[in-house]
C-alpha cells in the first residue's frame, strides 16, 4: 500500500500558522513580483477567485470584500513543509518527497494495522505539531492514492483520510473521478480521451489494454492505465529525482542593461545548482533563455535560448553560474527591453562514478568545490537563505558606488510575511 500526504492549500496554510486570525478569511498568495494569484484559501475559491487572476484586478472584481494578500515566501513554505515531512519520515518504513506540498510513503510491512485510523491519527499529529492541515490518500498504487487524497481533501466525512483498499471502492472512486484530474493524464491527452468518449477515470480503466497501447503508444499513459486498475507500475526512482530543473522569473519592470540581466541569471543558476545538490545529482547541460514582453506590441520583440555543455558534470554553484553567463553572453542583444529570463539544467545524473576530462578540472578540484558548496549550503540553511552568495549574484547600485542588497531590486514582494522559523531577526516576539 502507498500513502500520499498532501498539504491542504499549502501556501495559504503556511501563512495561517502564524496568522490564526485569518481562519475563515479569504486569503490569496501571489506569484513572483506580486503578479497574479497562485494559491487560494477555500474561502477565496468560494468567492470565485481563479488561479492566475492578475493581482491588480482583485480590487476591481471584489471592491467590498476583505481579502488577505501575501507575496510568495518560498523560504517559509519550504521550511514548514519540511517539518511535515520529518513527521511523516518517522511514521513510515520509507518515503520520498514528490513536491513542496506532497510526500509519498510506502506502507510495506504495515498490513496488520487499520490504515484509515493510522491516516486520521497522522493528520492529527501533523496538525498539532506544525499547524499544517493535510489530506491523506491510501491505496495499492500511487495513482489510486492520488485519487483517494482528492476525496479526503474534498469531503469532510473522510476525516482527512480516504482509503481505497477494495475493488468496490476502486470502481466507485474512479466512476466519480473526471479523466481531466487523473495524475499522469495531461490536458492534451485528456482532450483526446474525451473525443473517444472517455469521461471518467473508470471509463479509461475499463478500456482494453491493447486499445490503450495502439491508440497512444505512450509509456506514461500505459502506466496510468495499469495503476488505475490496481497494478503498481510507476517506478519510484523516476519520481524521486527530476530529469531537468528550471528556475525562471518575470522581472519587476523591464531590463535592457546586460550586467543587471546577468545578475538575475546568476541567481537563477545558483538556485538550480542548489536544487541539484538537494537531490544529490549533477548536470551536464546548462541552458539560458531570455525574452521581451509579448504584450508590449509597441516594443521590439526578441526571444532566444542557448545551452552550454559541461565537460565534467557538476552541481557546483560556481561552475553552473559561469556556464549560464557564457550562454547568456551568446544570446544577449542590446537595444531590447527584456521581461523574463530563466536557467534550465539538463542531463541530470548521479554524481558517482564521475569521469574527469584531462582538459577540465581534476578530481581534487572537484572535491574541493563540493566541500565549498556543502559549507555554504549549511550556513545558508542555518542563518538564512542567501546569507552567502557569489559576487556575481549581487545587484550593483544604479550610481555604481558599491553593491546593493542581494535581492533588493530583484523581486517585488510588497506583501511578504516574515520568516520566524529561519531568521533570528524575524523571530516572533511576545510582549
Amino acid at each position: 500500500m502507498y500513502a500520499i500526504i498532501d498539504c491542504d492549500n499549502c501556501y495559504v496554510s503556511c501563512e495561517r500558522v502564524f496568522r490564526p486570525d485569518l481562519e475563515g478569511v479569504p486569503v490569496v498568495v501571489l506569484s513572483n513580483n506580486d503578479g497574479c494569484v497562485v494559491a487560494r484559501s477555500n474561502e477565496a475559491k468560494a468567492m470565485g477567485i481563479k488561479a492566475g487572476t492578475p493581482f491588480f484586478q482583485l480590487q476591481q472584481m471584489f471592491p467590498d470584500k476583505k481579502i488577505a494578500v501575501f507575496s510568495s515566501n518560498y523560504e517559509l513554505y519550504g521550511e514548514m513543509t519540511a517539518r511535515v515531512v520529518e513527521i511523516v519520515k518517522k511514521a513510515v518504513p520509507a518515503y520520498f518527497r514528490y513536491s513542496i506540498d506532497e510526500c509519498f510513503a510506502y506502507l510495506h510491512g504495515m498490513d496488520d494495522i487499520d490504515h484509515k485510523l493510522w491516516g486520521e491519527e497522522l493528520h492529527k499529529k501533523i496538525k498539532k505539531w506544525t499547524g499544517m492541515p493535510v489530506s491523506i490518500g491510501i491505496a495499492p498504487t500511487k495513482t489510486l492514492a492520488k485519487v483517494a487524497s482528492h476525496f479526503a481533501k474534498k469531503y469532510s466525512g473522510y476525516k482527512h483520510c480516504c482509503v481505497i483498499d477494495t475493488e468496490e471502492k476502486r470502481r466507485k472512486a474512479l466512476r466519480l473521478f473526471s479523466i481531466d484530474d487523473v495524475w499522469g493524464v495531461g490536458r492534451r491527452y485528456a482532450a483526446r480521451l474525451d473525443g473517444y468518449g472517455v469521461k471518467t477515470a473508470l471509463d479509461f480503466a475499463e478500456r482494453h489494454e491493447s486499445w490503450v497501447r495502439v491508440t497512444f503508444n505512450n509509456i506514461v499513459i500505459m502506466r496510468t492505465w495499469m495503476e488505475l486498475n490496481g497494478n503498481d507500475a510507476v517506478p519510484n526512482e523516476e519520481m524521486a529525482k527530476k530529469k531537468s530543473i528550471c528556475t525562471s522569473r518575470s522581472f519587476n519592470g523591464m531590463i535592457s542593461d546586460y550586467n543587471e540581466l546577468k545578475t538575475h541569471v546568476a541567481n537563477y543558476a545558483a538556485r538550480c545548482a542548489e536544487k541539484l545538490r538537494i537531490q544529490d545529482t549533477v548536470c551536464s547541460v546548462v541552458g539560458v533563455f531570455i525574452y521581451t514582453n509579448p504584450f508590449r506590441e509597441d516594443l521590439m520583440q526578441y526571444w532566444n535560448f542557448h545551452e552550454t555543455r559541461l565537460i565534467t558534470p557538476s552541481a557546483s554553484t560556481i561552475t553552473i553560474v559561469n556556464a549560464a553567463e557564457d550562454a547568456l553572453k551568446a544570446i544577449f542583444r542590446p537595444g531590447y527591453k527584456y521581461k523574463k529570463a530563466g536557467v534550465i539544467v539538463m542531463g541530470i545524473g548521479n554524481p558517482y562514478p564521475l569521469h574527469h576530462d584531462l582538459f577540465d578540472i581534476t578530481a581534487e578540484q572537484f572535491q574541493k568545490m563540493r566541500k565549498l558548496d556543502k559549507v555554504i549550503d549549511r550556513i545558508n540553511k542555518t542563518i538564512g537563505s542567501e546569507t552567502i552568495v557569489l559576487g556575481a549574484q549581487q545587484y550593483t547600485r544604479p550610481d555604481g558606488k558599491g553593491k546593493a542588497e542581494v535581492f533588493a531590486n530583484a523581486i517585488k514582494h510588497d506583501y511578504r510575511s516574515k520568516n520566524p522559523t529561519t531568521r533570528w531577526a524575524e523571530i516572533i516576539r511576545l510582549t
